[in-house]
């Protein structure tokens, strides 16, 4: 019996959560056999999610296996310079075209993140929905789907810029930021202020990698 096209997305689904939230790390060998056992999915969609996630360079080859892709120095920049520029877009437009209630719901998860500041993993999957949500408030279907490429390939940095001490509750501040230029209908300042939020972002991963090569 032919696998349906929803079980080929779930398995594609569940390996690239897998691999979000950091239970697969770069460098770790996807099996075929203990991906269908662990999902409970049958091996074709879990074969075809896997091929899926090569062609996007989410995985790599290491001889015969498959292993997590991860992001070298050069790499890394290179994405964050492209992240950068189409998240202040997205914010322009959100600014020009956010309904009233998307406007709310962006402030709504600001002051809901203030609690999950000294957490983390809590608050880097709060992240990703405040910044999926700015997306979809640009109301431009072409640049959500270039924006999910770049959030998909941030899953390959092993650790979270918002783990860095302090780095939480100053990211939630830059989120105001963002919100009010959205709110206020300021497509510059909104563009400007997403823009630098991400900069941060890219010098504290910065510093971050910069110690870990020292221990």
């Amino acid at each position: 019996m032919p696998q349906s096209k929803q079980s080929n997305t779930d398995a594609y689904s569940l390996i690239l959560e897998a691999i979000d939230v950091g239970v697969y790390k770069p460098g770790d060998r996807l099996v075929e056999s203990e991906l269908a056992e662990r999902f409970g999915v049958s091996r074709t969609p879990i074969r075809e999610a896997l091929q899926r996630l090569e062609t996007q360079s989410l995985l790599e080859r290491d001889g015969r296996s498959l292993i997590v892709a991860s992001l070298d120095h050069n790499q890394m920049a290179e994405l964050y310079v492209v992240r950068r520029e189409l998240e202040g877009l997205a914010a322009r437009l959100a600014a020009k075209h956010a309904t009233e209630e998307e406007i709310r719901v962006l402030q709504d998860m600001v002051d809901a993140d203030d609690a999950l500041v000294n957490d983390p993993s809590a608050l880097s999957r709060a992240n990703r929905r405040f910044h999926e949500q700015i997306h979809l408030a640009s109301h431009n279907r072409y640049l959500v789907q270039q924006l999910d490429l770049v959030h998909r390939t941030m899953a390959l940095m092993a650790t979270t810029s918002l783990a860095a001490e302090g780095r939480g509750e100053i990211a939630q501040n830059e989120h105001k930021n963002i919100v009010d230029a959205i709110a206020a209908r300021d497509e510059a300042g909104a563009q400007q202020a997403l823009q630098d939020h991400i900069s941060v972002a890219f010098m504290t991963r910065l510093k971050q990698d910069a110690i870990r090569r020292e221990k």
